[in-house]
């Protein structure tokens, strides 16, 4: 159509319609796996956000919110310092939603069985209308656990933290109607290695301490309180440090600048130092670390649910292009080169949200005192933290490439998924820390093995690939146990197959035949290093279209 005294110089004929107006939550998998977790009761409110994240004008939101990108102002214009970060209003509206939905540290307030679930499948449909917001939530949602060590700082925050109301602005905690938690673990020194940790941490008469030294990368500064590790006199301590102290004076938490991260770019993520901060000891002086291992378990845990969100999204877009777009005479999606691809991506979505939900759940029931579902989740996190954070990017650039050069400008949304994929693995211990993290795990929780077999044996009978692969599995942990330290070179390695045997175990137990034939057939046969060969090569004789109906339902279009 043209307007008069235009020429038509072509008609646009085999776009793609929007991926646009569909349900988030329409996932067999998701579903399936919410109500078998115990979390079922939430699945109506699971449509109705999922009916958001697909709706039109929140992917608008997600693509401003990362375009214009946060802003720091050090110093208003008298000259005194504000360190304020300035956002988008797109921002405000998608963390308003996860807040209202209790994306954040809502399960915390509820101790009705599977609120846990509830959230984590929540988390996983809602991360899918934009990742970025969700760094303060999953903080926010993993601080609990730490603050309840210290009761005085529980009953002061708590309720504030899992309040469903999202109140931005720095002002005095207590006066507020909902809270956000951030965390300032790393150093410029250190890393990973937070023992290495230089920032000071002095006691003051009136209990409280004053924290002097820097931080690294702080996530999300604009939260209202943050657990920070810092050397008191005992050790490497964890604090609680707010934004504005109850007097309502700043406090001395200055923000340096912010990064310029590949990905991640609606969140504002920075460099801050403490001039004599004023902070509140949480936990026993000496044993930070201690203090904070609760709180690293929740935030893998998002780490594997916004993986399997991503994931499930490069899924579900691939499939929707391949739809409705033509080539050489018949749709992508039936051309069998196509056909396989697409397939291979959906056994990687259907596993990742599988095993991540069995995760929640085992999270859920470890938070009500279960010891061998504790025991799993010690051994089973950390695998899988490593090998699906792994998989993400690599499933991210083969759906792009599904659309072709469609996939590769802006608005087709894949590169920001692109470049979001990586981040999970870096977050809460990268490759290496968390494969090694597996292997600690053997040696101090000594019933972590046994559990994880117990899960697997419930589905090895099923099938004699799977048999194999639960046998080698034994074989690695036995060597392993044997000699952690020679085991150390092949962590990657067992921490792939940990997490490809259980999968393969829960796929076999609760996912239609021909997604656990396809999966136990594509992903068990090279047990030293794992999938070797690019998407798309699947062994035949496998029901592909049966697969694909997985990620190729409730499209709009």
């Amino acid at each position: 159509m043209t307007e008069a005294g235009q020429h038509t110089t072509h008609e646009v004929l085999n776009q793609v319609p929007p991926l646009a107006g569909y349900d988030v939550a329409a996932d067999d998998a998701l579903l399936s796996a919410l109500h078998r977790e115990g979390g079922g009761s939430a699945e109506p409110e699971l449509h109705e956000l999922g009916l958001l994240a697909g709706a039109a004008s929140t992917k608008e939101q997600a693509r401003l919110a990362n375009v214009y990108k946060p802003v720091l102002r050090t110093h208003d214009a008298r000259g005194f310092r504000v360190d304020e970060v300035d956002f988008h209003p797109a921002w405000h509206e998608l963390l308003n939603t996860a807040v209202s939905h209790g994306l954040h540290a809502a399960p915390w307030a509820d101790n009705t069985p599977g609120a846990h679930v509830a959230r984590a499948a929540k988390f996983i449909v809602w991360t899918q209308a934009e990742a970025g917001h969700g760094c303060p939530v999953s903080m926010t949602y993993s601080s609990v656990p730490a603050i309840r060590q210290t009761p005085e700082l529980a009953s002061m925050y708590e309720p504030l933290l899992a309040a469903t109301v999202y109140d931005p602005g720095l002002r005095v905690p207590a006066s507020k109607a909902g809270l956000l938690a951030g965390m300032a673990m790393t150093e410029k020194q250190g890393g990973s290695d937070v023992r290495a940790n230089t920032t000071t941490a002095t006691p003051t008469a009136d209990g409280s301490y004053v924290l002097t030294g820097h931080k690294w990368f702080c996530s999300a500064p604009m939260c209202d309180l943050f657990l920070v590790l810092a050397q008191a006199p005992e050790g490497l301590s964890c604090f609680l440090l707010p934004r504005v102290l109850p007097d309502a004076s700043r406090n001395a938490m200055h923000i340096q600048r912010l990064k310029d991260k590949l990905g991640n770019t609606s969140n504002a993520s920075s460099e801050v130092e403490y001039d004599q901060a004023v902070a509140w000891l949480v936990g026993e002086p000496g044993r930070g670390v201690a203090t904070i291992i609760n709180m690293v378990s929740a935030t893998r845990l998002d780490c594997v649910l916004g993986s399997a969100a991503a994931i499930r999204q490069a899924c579900v877009t691939a499939a929707h292009h391949a739809r409705h777009r033509r080539a050489f005479g018949a749709t992508l999606i039936d051309q069998p080169a196509m056909a396989a691809v697409l397939a291979d991506l959906t056994l990687e979505s259907e596993a990742a949200t599988t095993l991540a939900m069995r995760l929640a759940g085992a999270a859920d029931r470890a938070a009500r005192g279960d010891s061998a579902e504790a025991a799993l989740l010690r051994l089973a996190l950390p695998a899988a933290k490593y090998w699906i954070c792994k998989r993400t990017p690599m499933v991210v650039a083969e759906a792009l490439e599904c659309l072709g050069g469609n996939g590769y400008v802006e608005e087709s949304e894949m590169p920001r998924l692109l470049r979001d994929s990586p981040l999970n693995s870096i977050w809460e211990g990268s490759g290496n820390v968390t494969a090694l993290d597996v292997l600690r795990a053997l040696v101090r929780t000594p019933d972590s093995a046994d559990q994880l077999f117990a899960e697997i044996d419930q589905a090895a009978g099923d099938s004699s690939v799977l048999r194999e692969s639960a046998a080698a599995l034994r074989a690695e942990v036995k060597e392993a146990l044997a000699d952690p330290l020679a085991a150390q070179g092949r962590a990657r390695q067992l921490a792939g197959l940990i997490t490809r045997t259980l999968q393969a175990a829960l796929l076999s137990r609760h996912a239609p035949a021909a997604v656990a034939d396809a999966f136990c057939a594509s992903r068990l046969t090279q047990l030293a290093g794992g999938p070797a060969t690019p998407f798309g090569s699947l062994p035949a004789g496998l029901d592909l279209a049966s697969v694909l109906r997985r990620s190729s339902t409730n499209f709009a279009g």
